[in-house]
């Protein structure tokens, strides 16, 4: 018998993030052998064990999927919407169920990744693991190197103290700048956020790379699956074999 934590196992197998699937346990919408469980350290033995979320076993033999998408604006960065609006599931053309790696909010555009292996999607938006995210953001007005110098120490957010940054300014155009930075950690907005502190608000907003993967030259709208070598640079920076 090799019994697992529950949220885990349903992670491994494709129903959601780790911090998803504890979603659904606590809001009773997971059975364990036909039964309502909803305690976040139920332990289970995948190999023996019906387990289903929604009313729907989950299937342990999916093949492992990774896709990398370049997200337009206007799309969430969700599974499903009450209101209809655009998301990207409406980009996506396959079988094989996925769910996004971390968020790009509706009106950022980029690199997003998605993948049923949830062991992987887990270490890459867990702060522990440190896993670098670098953006191109247009932004308002022309930062002076104090305001660039506060940005690469950290700003003082609602939400506390960013960490250090990467910052770089690549362009200055007449009424704005494009500035590459580097961050360390997955807050909410957190780009956004941080350039309006400093008085700078974004007007666009682009994820260029995640970790070891970059965006290259696929064209907005479009995705495609990751190479063998991209997946093995991925699991490795995450300290995954």
């Amino acid at each position: 018998m090799r019994l697992e934590r529950l949220h885990k196992v349903m992670a491994q197998a494709g129903a959601a993030s780790r911090r998803k699937c504890e979603h659904l346990i606590l809001e009773g919408r997971v059975k364990v052998n036909g039964q309502v469980v909803q305690t976040l350290g139920a332990k289970v033995d995948p190999s023996e064990d019906k387990i289903e979320v929604n009313g729907k076993a989950l299937q342990f033999t999916a093949e492992r999927a990774y896709i990398l998408l370049n997200k337009p604006a206007g799309y969430l960065t969700t599974m499903m919407d009450p209101f209809n609006r655009p998301t990207i599931v409406d980009l996506i053309e396959e079988e094989t169920r996925v769910f996004p790696v971390g968020r790009l909010d509706r009106e950022s555009e980029g690199l997003l990744l998605l993948t049923n292996d949830g062991e992987l999607a887990y270490r890459l938006t867990h702060p522990r693991y440190k896993v670098e995210k670098t953006y191109l953001a247009e932004v308002r007005g022309h930062p002076e190197e104090t305001i660039l110098r506060m940005l690469r120490r950290g700003v003082v957010l609602e939400d506390g103290l960013t960490t250090s940054a990467k910052v770089d300014v690549l362009e200055r155009g007449r009424e704005s700048t494009v500035v590459e930075i580097t961050i360390w950690e997955g807050r909410k907005r957190q780009v956004r956020r941080m350039f309006e502190k400093v008085g700078h608000p974004v007007i666009r907003l682009r994820r260029i790379s995640l970790g070891p993967i970059e965006l290259g030259y696929l064209p907005l709208g479009r995705y495609r699956f990751l190479h063998p070598s991209e997946i093995k640079a991925l699991r490795k920076t995450v300290s995954l074999k």
